[in-house]
């Protein structure tokens, strides 16, 4: 038995030793004898690597049918000269890795992509440079992905006509890190994705979203930056959420946010920025979602909270020199405001023990006037609102009468 074993080991061994042995790399250039891409490709065996020399090689709709890795420089660039797909990988065990990819073909009818991923296992994409793009990375029903360290643009200039940076449909376990994605349509799109991360991107001057998702469970988004786009980011339809560590910034527009949730359940919202945009955070129908330790600074809303929305904690945030600090737009109230800090709260603190004696009601009329007659906004700075909002303060006829934070924090939170 102990005999078996060991020949079984040695076999395996030579098995493993002899694939690494096998596999080769591939030079194309103009001066190598292999010339195109395809050809090194066809040439290929299965997990040979295929390097490109410096150049400009002029292909597109290039099939990756076998698992390869194809590795080379950014002054190795493939032009697809507008015509179509670049890269399309239909192969487990693909590797692109530190090439250019330049003009894909546009369409109203195909979603053209600088790399198209199929029905792919283990796919890396990595160190990758992705210019004038319709859609830069497109992924369905692949799983076990990494997409890392690129930098994907184009000049989208209208949303019908331009595409995503990275648009995720029906696939799991990918992550999505460190890459700059901008001048597009949505930087990232998620749909029917599942278990996936989206880690230390920044996704910025996109015209509709920096992230948008939707159908998407299980899913983590940590340490990202969202700037300067139509909207910051859009989740919808979705549970067990996890965003911690983002920021939002100066997302500025008539119907513009930092962060929309739309029918969304049991999510962690942690330790995020919100910084100079139109609404930090727009809700509706979303349900069980802890906001936790986020700061809010400089928004035209802060939360803009619609109804359907139940049993949601917002906990020791920081409220900091917006406009409004919460627009609310039912006389019901499910969810519950603790120890968050106030900026414009005016309360004292005799016992000295950091929570104001005084709760604080942090909807203020007027904010459920402008959400009535948004032309109102004009007399925002006026003594005629500081009037009614000190009036519905003392005798709350409008905004619910249990919407309060009965210990606000007296300091900001850390």
């Amino acid at each position: 038995m102990v005999l078996k074993i060991k020949y079984y080991i040695i076999t395996l061994t030579f098995l493993f030793i002899g694939a690494f042995v096998s596999a080769q790399q591939l030079k194309v250039c103009s001066d190598c004898s292999i010339k195109t891409i395809k050809e090194a490709i066809n040439i290929a065996s299965k997990h040979d690597s295929i390097f490109l020399e410096k150049g400009v090689y002029n292909e597109y709709d290039i099939l990756i049918n076998k698992p390869l890795t194809i590795i080379g420089t950014r002054d190795a660039i493939i032009d697809g000269n507008k015509k179509g797909y670049i890269l399309k990988i239909a192969s487990d065990s693909v590797v692109i890795n530190g090439i250019t990819l330049k003009n894909v073909g546009k369409s109203y009818t195909k979603d053209f992509a600088a790399i198209y991923i199929s029905r792919s296992k283990h796919f890396k994409i990595e160190n990758v440079r992705l210019k004038t793009v319709f859609f830069g990375i497109l992924v369905e029903k692949s799983h076990h992905g990494f997409i890392k360290n690129n930098h994907i643009s184009s000049e989208a200039k209208e949303e019908a006509g331009s595409g995503n940076g990275i648009h995720m449909w029906h696939s799991s376990n990918v992550i999505i890190e460190n890459n700059r994605v901008h001048h597009l349509r949505d930087g990232i799109y998620f749909e029917f994705v599942t278990h996936s991360k989206v880690i230390n991107n920044t996704s910025f001057k996109n015209l509709r979203y920096g992230l948008h998702f939707m159908f998407s469970n299980n899913d983590e988004y940590h340490n990202n930056t969202f700037q300067n786009n139509g909207s910051g980011v859009a989740v919808m339809f979705s549970k067990f959420i996890k965003m911690t560590n983002n920021t939002f910034l100066k997302n500025w527009g008539t119907a513009s946010y930092g962060l929309l949730l739309k029918e969304i359940y049991d999510a962690e919202i942690i330790n995020n920025t919100f910084q100079e945009n139109t609404i930090a955070i727009n809700i509706e129908g979303s349900t069980r979602i802890n906001y936790l330790k986020n700061t809010f600074s400089s928004n035209g809303w802060a939360l803009k909270i619609a109804g359907a929305c139940y049993a949601n904690k917002f906990s020791k945030n920081n409220f900091l020199n917006n406009s409004f600090d919460l627009s609310y737009n039912s006389k019901l109230n499910d969810n519950s405001f603790n120890n968050n800090y106030w900026s414009s709260y005016t309360g004292y603190d005799l016992d000295k023990n950091g929570i104001g004696d005084v709760p604080y009601r942090p909807v203020k009329l007027f904010s459920y006037v402008v959400n009535r007659t948004p032309e109102a906004i004009v007399l925002l700075r006026s003594l005629f609102v500081d009037i009614i909002n000190f009036s519905e303060k003392i005798s709350p006829a409008f905004t619910p009468d249990d919407l309060v934070d009965k210990e606000p924090s007296m300091n900001k939170i850390q």
